[in-house]
């Protein structure tokens, strides 16, 4: 089962999203059958590299509302934040442009360590309230997931991996990617936001019965069933 994901690493709901996704896989016992691929987008492409802004600063500039406004639209996020176990330190979190995130992540995938810098990036921005477009935190989050700084470094002062960030924005239009997370599986099914994890599972599984995916069994070994407990007795 191929499930991609296109999402961005300031987007509240993409790190809800991805925790969701990966619960609803353990819990359908799909983990091990699915192969989950990060695509680049981008929500705001002209978001200035390393203002300093905070995030509720911008939320407010950008919806022409209070700082106190912007406060109380994001504690509904930050609720949902907290059922999937992530505590969302929005008090601390800045405005940043997530180009060069996305190059990093694309960097990674080219030595197998994607998914680390993936989970990197967006713990770094919700949890530990960095800002993700600099030299030095894109780095330390590298070196953090397994890269070597130097090369790092390097392709950071590059224009390597720009083709394949700019490559997923513009297939996410051709799929049709109005908002993100948008999940495509099999690239025939579709599901939109971060959905509750049970929606997931129940996707999952009907997707999967149609694709004629089964889940993973145990071959067990031995003919007897000495040394277990069940619901009634130990047989010994």
């Amino acid at each position: 089962m191929k499930i991609e994901v296109w999402s961005d690493y300031v987007c509240p709901f993409c790190y809800i999203g991805k925790r969701r996704l990966e619960h609803a896989l353990k819990q359908s016992g799909l983990d091990e059958k699915a192969e989950v691929i990060f695509k680049a987008y981008q929500l705001d492409p002209s978001t200035p590299i390393d203002s300093g802004q905070s995030l509720l600063d911008g939320l407010a500039i950008k919806f022409n509302v209070s700082k106190q406004e912007a406060e109380n639209m994001m504690k509904n996020i930050e609720e949902q934040a907290k059922t999937v176990d992530l505590q969302y330190q929005v008090d601390k979190m800045k405005t940043s442009n997530t180009f060069d995130a996305h190059r990093l992540a694309k960097f990674a995938e080219k030595h197998g360590l994607e998914k680390e810098v993936t989970e990197q990036l967006m713990h770094s921005y919700f949890v530990e309230g960095e800002s993700i477009d600099t030299e030095q935190i894109l780095v330390a989050i590298a070196t953090e997931a397994g890269l070597d700084a130097e090369k790092t470094k390097a392709m950071l002062h590059s224009n390597d991996f720009s083709n394949e960030v700019k490559r997923d924005i513009d297939e996410a239009q051709e799929v049709g990617v109005k908002g993100v997370p948008f999940f495509v599986i099999n690239r025939k099914y579709a599901i939109s936001g971060a959905q509750p994890t049970e929606a997931f599972v129940e996707a999952l599984e009907k997707i999967a019965e149609e694709e004629g995916i089964t889940k993973p069994t145990l071959q067990v070994l031995g003919t007897d069933n000495g040394g277990q407990c069940d619901d009634d007795s130990c047989d010994i």
